[in-house]
């Protein structure tokens, strides 16, 4: 495939479910309760881009090719875009914008607590992702803030695991999709550090 073809092939691919749901709305093909189906799906979807997005490394030292990494920004941004419905169909549909139920909500149920952190997290990730931004703070503090996209990504999977009453089993292959990335890349620094002492 040529690649000025290929942002464009991801951007249509990675859009394809927020198309799905719009049409299972419109058709009316979401369940018996239309808005917990877009809610749970768009939180779904934002935690499969971001665990996607924290692939690309790996992707890249795994196949020796760096052309993955084109694809970084905007799976990370489909990711907070993803949140962001998320966040505005629970805080529109679910609780129409009360900010007093919001609250008390947040009280009483600690995964709508852990859910606004994620939010949060990824917020100056998505604020930061921009070539502007990464001038201005340097690569080496970009880098460091980025980081926070592990964090981002534990506090979704604990989020979703918090959510589930029942059958865990999906939740628990994210969490052990997030642990595996995570000692890979702690194998690959390791490896980067004794390869420069030597």
């Amino acid at each position: 495939m040529r690649l000025e073809y290929s942002k464009p092939l991801v951007f249509s691919l990675a859009l394809l479910p927020f198309c799905w749901l719009v049409y299972g709305l419109l058709t009316d093909q979401l369940g018996a309760n239309p808005i917990e189906t877009l809610t749970r799906e768009t939180g779904l979807w934002a935690l499969r881009f971001l665990l996607i997005t924290l692939c690309i490394s790996p992707l890249c030292w795994l196949t020796g090719m760096n052309h993955w990494l084109r694809f970084r920004r905007m799976l990370g941004l489909f990711a907070f875009f993803y949140a962001c419905l998320h966040m505005l169909l629970y805080l529109g549909l679910d609780q129409f914008f009360d900010v007093a139920e919001i609250i008390r909500d947040i009280k009483e149920r600690p995964f709508i607590t852990v859910g606004f952190i994620n939010f949060l997290l990824l917020l100056p990730l998505a604020l930061t992702s921009s070539n502007a931004m990464i001038k201005r703070l340097g690569g080496r503090r970009w880098r460091q803030l980025h980081r926070l996209s592990y964090l981002a990504a534990a506090t979704a999977c604990l989020h979703f695991l918090m959510l589930v009453k029942a059958d865990t089993r999906q939740p628990i292959i994210y969490i052990a999709l997030l642990a595996v990335l995570l000692v890979w890349r702690l194998i690959h620094h390791r490896r980067r550090q004794s390869a420069s002492a030597s």
